[in-house]
């Protein structure tokens, strides 16, 4: 009988190793759910275990292949899933199935996410239910929450300092609620995304008190759950290569223990680094994210994927065994609850970024590259760089999408390549510095009110911080700020993919000043764009004369426009050259070549510009503007205001 491959293709039994064969057979007659034949046997449970079997199996040969209790820990695994499967609720087994038959469901041009912190947005779980109408009123798809489980009291990086995946932090309230609203969200056509931090825990963490007390539990080592030594001798060899990534908080990769050993804590002191060589770590992690999707969770976020394995001798980010605990991961899902989508976030050079999507990996992905480089083409007034970026670096393997923001609850990071830079003749490492001025207001005509974080004097490293009103010159007051901010968020809507909106932003909510007077804030300066539910501008979103009414009214305009335009969905772009460097602009074509398409144009320049009739030639001569509503004739080329953006439905002739 024929075994299915990981790709669903079918491969006869005797092209499968012996080993796998042999490991598959010994779990089946083990799990009698998994046991053709007997009566408590699941076939639609067999059939994807079958199917993605091979694959888990031969990721766990890579990853722990050489230990003697490889076998073990895998067949833990599968039984998780097949616990996992067992106790799943009957609607999300019908979500799973609907998923398998439409995996690209994320393609839709329909979709629009967006994130908001539960305590800061709506108070609680509950406030966030009550504005389930607001979100269906915005076509939100999407709902993001930020970290709400348990986490230390004081600093916890925002939430990012998990003591509980199994607890919600009871200010917001409880698993229970949180599972409610996630049906309530699903009822209303919104899927509910949830961050999964599993490169550390919180110092707080169960697994964490017992790793420092030496504790083994029924056979499980806690120690063996995070890098721990006794002395500096191995903390000194791994950091010669190793990089500071918060170093206002600590330097180096490592911090002391109260009894004088050292801990890896890549980011703030009390994140403690899980250690993924021990496959009980893998198979632990693995029961946390089978029980938030048995919650309802439907997106999960894999947070700083690239620190996730540690290797002597190299910079512990992006080394391919994090590929493999990604895909293992993924296989995992697709028995257990293949409804479940995977979102990468990786801020690292272009090249690691695309790495890690795919449909065996992460099927979604952030898209930082075309977020700083929008930034950056504002700041520069020149597209060149966003366009080459678009140009070159915007494809992705059928079956996935980008994730396409303005801004996050992190710092923006200048993550173009050098090399690329260098074509344009811009030498990166200056422009970068060019760049953090511009948005914290120090350059000579800068509109930008940002903050810098994790300033490093030593190593010329900085980041920015600041609400999209902030850096586009809204507060600031600067006339061109509004119009700069819907351009922004018109490319994030118009490059494909699934579009991302934080909360806020669609009513120019300002930076919130007010975070360092709070001792648990004061020294992370991102929380100054992580503001409270701004009331007042909620309260001015009808009214176009103020910011928050111009671009309330812009952005659900570009939303309305987008859900009727299918060649805006998936992630087909093709370019378009203008010969106007202060110009974006690509095409969005149809499902086939011949077919109507978008042109979109954003000038993000102060001055108007024209855009000559002859770029237009390969299209008939009539064309409809999208966003105005009207018709355009291309023989007279097409205008575009400082900072104005174009989406042109055009028939290619």
């Amino acid at each position: 009988m024929p075994e299915p491959s990981s790709r669903g293709v079918a491969v006869p039994r005797r092209q499968l190793s012996r080993s796998v064969l042999v490991d598959a057979d010994v779990i089946r007659a083990a799990v009698p759910e998994l046991r053709p034949g007997d009566e408590r046997y699941d076939a639609e449970l067999g059939a994807r275990f079958a199917e993605h079997f091979p694959r888990l199996h031969g990721l766990f040969r890579e990853l722990y292949g050489e230990r003697a209790d490889s076998l073990a820990s895998l067949a833990a695994v599968v039984d998780l899933a097949v616990t996992t499967w067992r106790e799943r609720p009957e609607a999300l087994k019908a979500l799973d199935r609907a998923r398998t038959a439409q995996p690209a469901w994320f393609q839709s041009n329909r979709m629009l996410a967006g994130v908001c912190y539960v305590d800061r947005y709506a108070g609680s779980l509950d406030g966030i239910r009550r504005r389930i109408p607001y979100f269906r009123e915005l076509g939100l798809t999407v709902l993001h929450l930020m970290p709400l489980f348990a986490s230390p009291e004081g600093n916890d990086d925002g939430g990012y300092a998990v003591s509980s995946y199994r607890d919600v932090d009871p200010a917001l309230g409880t698993m229970p609620e949180l599972a409610s609203l996630a049906r309530e969200l699903r009822d209303a056509g919104i899927s509910l995304e949830l961050d999964f931090i599993f490169n550390h825990t919180s110092n707080e963490h169960e697994w964490a008190r017992r790793a420092v007390a030496g504790e083994v539990v029924d056979g499980v080592a806690y120690e063996d759950f995070y890098l721990i030594f006794p002395d500096r001798t191995m903390p000194d060899a791994y950091e010669r290569t190793t990089r500071e990534i918060f170093p206002d908080d600590h330097p180096g990769s490592f911090v002391q223990l109260p009894d004088g050993r050292w801990i890896w804590a890549t980011f703030y002191h009390f994140q403690w680094d899980l250690n993924y060589a021990n496959p009980e770590v893998f198979r632990a992690m693995a029961g946390e994210m089978t029980f938030l999707a048995n919650q309802g969770v439907e997106i999960l976020r894999m947070d700083a994927v690239a620190f996730i394995w540690k290797q002597l001798g190299t910079p512990c980010e992006s080394l391919p065994q994090v590929h493999l605990l990604l895909q293992a991961f993924n296989a995992l899902l697709a028995i257990a609850t293949p409804g479940v989508v995977l979102k990468s976030e990786a801020i690292v050079h272009p090249d690691e970024v695309v790495s890690y999507v795919s449909v065996d990996e992460c099927q979604l992905s952030y898209n930082p590259l075309q977020m700083a480089l929008t930034w950056e083409a504002l700041a520069t007034r020149d597209a060149s760089l966003l366009n080459q970026a678009l140009e070159r670096r915007h494809g992705l393997p059928e079956g996935t999408a980008w994730v396409n923001y303005v801004r996050s609850h992190d710092d923006i990071g200048w993550t173009f390549a050098d090399e690329d830079a260098a074509e344009l003749g811009i030498d990166g490492f200056e422009h970068r510095r060019f760049l953090n001025r511009f948005f914290v207001g120090r350059e000579p005509g800068s509109f930008a009110r940002g903050v810098p974080f994790q300033d490093n004097p030593r190593t010329g490293d900085c980041r920015i911080t600041g609400t999209t009103a902030a850096l586009t010159g809204i507060e600031a007051g600067d006339p061109g700020g509004v119009d700069r901010a819907v351009l922004a968020y018109s490319l994030a809507l118009s490059t494909g993919g699934v579009p991302l909106l934080y909360l806020g932003d669609e009513v120019a909510q300002p930076n919130d000043p007010t975070y360092v007077s709070r001792p648990e804030e004061a020294d992370d300066s991102r929380w100054v764009h992580r503001p409270f539910y701004p009331e007042q501008s909620y309260a001015a979103r009808e009214d176009t004369a103020t910011p928050s009414g111009a671009v309330f009214a812009a952005l659900t305009r570009l939303l309305t426009v987008r859900r009727r335009t299918p060649e805006l969905g998936g992630g087909r772009l093709w370019p378009f050259h203008t010969g106007l460097r202060s110009v974006v602009a690509f095409q969005r074509p149809g499902w086939t070549d011949d077919l109507p398409r978008v042109v979109v144009l954003a000038n993000v320049g102060d001055d108007a510009v024209h855009v000559p009739a002859e770029r237009f030639a390969g299209f008939d001569r009539v064309a409809h503007e999208l966003v105005g509503g009207v018709d355009l004739d291309l023989r007279g080329g097409v205008s575009l205001p400082a900072h104005g953006i174009v989406w042109l439905h055009a028939t290619p002739r």
